[in-house]
């Protein structure tokens, strides 16, 4: 180990050492409840940024920290199950990411609760006001309707004869109806003909599709949702049936077969949510700890499904990327 990396380890475990002491003489380590929505392999990129500025911070799982993992698969009725165990664990805090917050709330008033990704926590009701949250939630928004226009203008470039836009989203999400009703908006100002395809299961992203009949020209895809995340590889290949380009959210769903992605830098937020988890542990409240948002946007472009769909990406975009899968 180099002498500044060792200096600053070190550093961050003295920095530690009081609360994790006073734990270990009561005979527990502080925990945390991490509650995944999708499944693990989803989030295998997150999970490990989320632990990697833990440690810089000193906090390392199974010597001054404890991380229980529990992942619902998508589904959203194990959201509160979850949450009601890491109540009865008496866990310090709680770290998890969009509906699941709602359950996590309604657990519990009295452990913090910190959300790495939160579509819109006002109107959620997760937080009193971003700058001041109040109460015992706070994390890192994700401007999801706030981007919904950047996305449009990107697949257009790739497709400027675009006329009749597919919107797919979970309609028990509220954070997807919120961004399906904005990119309606927009793309309605542009006097493009809208198809709304409105899932709430699994079994009902097949008939979407069947119910296209080829009537569209691209599919804006509402990302950040657990059924929708759980489904991607299906959803990508019923696009690519269908000859649509694609764009979401995430640059997984690219990974997975998506054309295109533009969002946050979901890793990032996930150091930064635990930047917010160091700080609750010495003792901040969490309704004093102002809900940021993101700051790092990546542009992610899949050429293999590009050539797949008989696209050109235009080299302008191209020179854009963050990144370029081919």
């Amino acid at each position: 180990m180099r002498r500044r990396d060792f200096i600053l380890v070190v550093g961050a475990s003295a920095a530690v050492w009081p609360f994790a002491a006073l734990a270990e003489q009561a005979g527990r380590l502080p925990t945390i409840g991490f509650l995944g929505t999708p499944s693990a392999s989803f989030w295998t990129s997150y999970t490990a940024a989320f632990v990697q500025r833990l440690r810089e911070l000193g906090w390392i799982d199974g010597r001054t920290i404890a991380i229980e993992y529990r992942w619902a698969e998508g589904r959203k009725e194990r959201f509160g199950e979850i949450a009601a165990e890491f109540v009865r664990l008496k866990v310090d805090v709680i770290v998890t990411s969009g509906a699941a917050v709602t359950a996590a709330k309604q657990a519990t008033a009295a452990i913090p609760i910190v959300f790495a990704i939160g579509a819109d926590p006002v109107s959620s009701g997760h937080v009193a006001s971003l700058a001041r949250p109040g109460g015992n939630v706070t994390g890192l928004s994700l401007q999801a309707s706030d981007v919904a226009g950047k996305r449009l203008e990107l697949i257009r470039e790739v497709m400027p004869a675009l006329r009749r836009l597919a919107i797919l989203a979970n309609a028990g999400y509220p954070a997807s109806v919120m961004e399906m009703a904005e990119i309606q908006s927009i793309a309605r100002s542009l006097a493009y003909e809208v198809v709304r395809l409105e899932i709430q299961r699994a079994e009902d992203i097949e008939p979407a599709f069947a119910s296209l009949r080829g009537g569209a020209d691209a599919l804006y895809v509402c990302s950040f949702d657990p059924l929708v995340n759980t489904n991607r590889v299906r959803i990508n290949a019923f696009a690519l049936e269908a000859r649509l380009p694609t764009i979401f959210g995430e640059q997984l769903y690219v990974e997975a077969g998506g054309l295109m992605s533009y969002g946050p830098d979901i890793p990032d937020l996930f150091r930064r949510a635990s930047e917010y988890v160091d700080k609750i542990l010495r003792g901040v409240k969490p309704g004093d700890l102002p809900v940021e948002q993101p700051t790092k946007f990546d542009l992610v472009i899949n050429l293999k499904t590009a050539k797949a769909l008989s696209l050109t990406v235009p080299p302008t975009l191209l020179a854009r990327a963050d990144e370029v899968i081919e």
